[in-house]
């Protein structure tokens, strides 16, 4: 790997490894300027802003995963999610999921209260939408969300051409090896509106991930696209320093 390309992962769950700083310090050897912490609750959101209070570089995101969705912690995720938003720089993972047992009416319920406090904020939002693109979509367009990601994007073409002609972007993840859906959105989606992630450490065909497998989904966009690995990082990390507006000159 080229040690003057710099990289991004724009989807990292920081809290869930047990030596962050060594994580961070191995990827940084592989070009990794910057990476999107998230959270999914009101502990690991805890832990990404105190990792992030420690380590350099790490865009700060609070969220509330439908995964984690009870009735019975709702009002507790939300109001952390309420009394934080001003000190995060953005607002992930958050989302929908019609591919678990949560009731969607719940899901939605929490959904548009996260979007409209984020909204209010200015904050950009890092979504979850599994089996739900559309509804997801349109709760972002009805309660005017701003900056958007799909986070590992792998719905339909339509969907997704909304989604870009609502100025949203997609993130697109190490699955590209293997996702035909995936593969069909990477190559269906202009350059400029796709930013890199890992989602580490979630495994792939049951091999952990970690931060510096960015580098993976770098080469494997590249092959997609037929771009040399240079010109594809450097597009992409544009994306995210504009995305994110980092003030930083890092091209």
């Amino acid at each position: 790997m080229n040690t003057h390309i710099f990289t991004c992962d724009a989807h990292v769950h920081l809290s869930e490894f047990e030596e962050p700083l060594q994580e961070m310090s191995e990827a940084r050897k592989h070009g990794v300027k910057y990476i999107v912490g998230v959270g999914m609750d009101v502990e690991s959101n805890k832990k990404v802003l105190k990792i992030a209070s420690e380590i350099d570089h790490i865009i700060k995101g609070i969220g509330f995963h439908p995964w984690v969705i009870r009735p019975e912690n709702m009002e507790e995720n939300l109001e952390f999610l309420k009394t934080h938003v001003e000190q995060a720089d953005c607002i992930g993972e958050v989302g929908l999921d019609y591919a678990i047992k949560v009731p969607k009416r719940l899901q939605i319920q929490v959904f548009e209260r996260i979007v409209e406090l984020t909204s209010y904020f200015e904050k950009p939002l890092i979504i979850h939408s599994r089996h739900s693109q559309e509804r997801s979509l349109r709760i972002l367009k009805e309660l005017g969300a701003k900056r958007a990601i799909f986070h590992w994007y792998s719905g339909n073409l339509d969907i997704l051409r909304d989604i870009l002609d609502s100025g949203y972007h997609i993130s697109v993840t190490p699955a590209l090896a293997y996702s035909p859906k995936h593969q069909e959105a990477a190559k269906f989606t202009p350059l400029d509106r796709i930013l890199l992630e890992t989602d580490s450490p979630v495994e792939y065909q049951g091999v952990p991930s970690r931060i510096k497998d960015v580098i993976k989904t770098l080469e494997l966009l590249s092959t997609i696209k037929g771009i040399r690995v240079e010109e594809t990082a450097k597009i992409t990390t544009k994306t995210f320093v504009e995305f994110f507006k980092i003030k930083e000159v890092l091209l």
